[in-house]
């Protein structure tokens, strides 16, 4: 297996589902103003309703503010964590041509660069900054150059439902948190199958998502594979996900 190399510089990889995080933080503000407010107002007069109104908005914004500081979290902390223990099972050689679907800031397409040695790990994304704070082709470059990968990466803007790439073009494909953020479920399955085309034959696909690994791996068994292994459950984000490996 090929070395990892250090990280030389503070990387920033940003925030999942930024707008969500921010909800949930302006929700249990809320909540638990009013809930301040109701007490504040009515407890010498009715000490019992209102303490029992200021246990509900306050303990509904409780789980609101715990959920945000939970997927801050899982994204700064679980995800880079996670990282590691996906490129580990892939088991690199080094010599690898590889594709980043759905790259985000580059914390996989990064990650796998560091163990390359001679390969090359290309990340193609659409840029969608409410699934990824600050996601931005500049933002990977930027992260690469502090990680001293830069050379070894290779930037695209790229629809995962309609790659460019010839059939049998890579011997590794990767995603990460990216194919649930396609609406349609027939959408996702030409991103699966896309994937799939531009594989190489003994080539290893490898998936990490919220919700709809199983629905993936259905995908690929009517595409052909017969080699499909779904990882245990985990529940970052306060969602189920898992990943999924298969190999053509």
């Amino acid at each position: 297996m090929a070395e990892a190399v250090k990280s030389s510089g503070p990387a920033d990889y940003g925030l999942d589902a930024p707008i969500v995080v921010k909800r949930l933080f302006v929700r249990a503000g809320w909540l638990l103003a009013v809930g301040l407010e109701l007490l504040y107002v009515n407890h010498a007069e009715y000490p019992g309703p209102s303490d029992r109104l200021f246990i509900v908005f306050g303990g509904i914004g409780m789980v609101c503010l715990l959920h945000a500081l939970f997927m801050i979290w899982s994204s700064r902390v679980a995800k880079p964590k996670l990282r590691d223990r996906l490129i580990d099972s892939l088991a690199l050689k080094g010599d690898e041509k590889v594709l980043d679907v759905g790259c985000g800031r580059g914390l996989l397409l990064i990650g796998i660069a560091k163990r390359l040695k001679s390969g090359r790990a290309t990340g193609i994304d659409v840029w969608r900054t409410e699934d990824l704070s600050g996601n931005s082709a500049d933002a990977v470059k930027q992260n690469a150059k502090l990680e001293g990968v830069s050379e070894k990466v290779r930037i695209e803007t790229g629809d995962a439902r309609k790659l460019v790439y010839p059939d049998s073009n890579y011997d590794v494909v990767v995603s990460s948190l990216a194919i649930h953020n396609i609406p349609v479920p027939e959408e996702r399955a030409q991103a699966i199958r896309e994937m799939w085309r531009v594989l190489k034959p003994g080539g290893r696909l490898m998936i990490f998502d919220i919700l709809r690994t199983g629905e993936y791996e259905k995908v690929l068994r009517e595409a052909g594979a017969s080699d499909v292994q779904l990882s245990g459950m985990e529940f970052l984000w306060g969602l189920p996900s898992r990943s999924l490996v298969a190999k053509k």
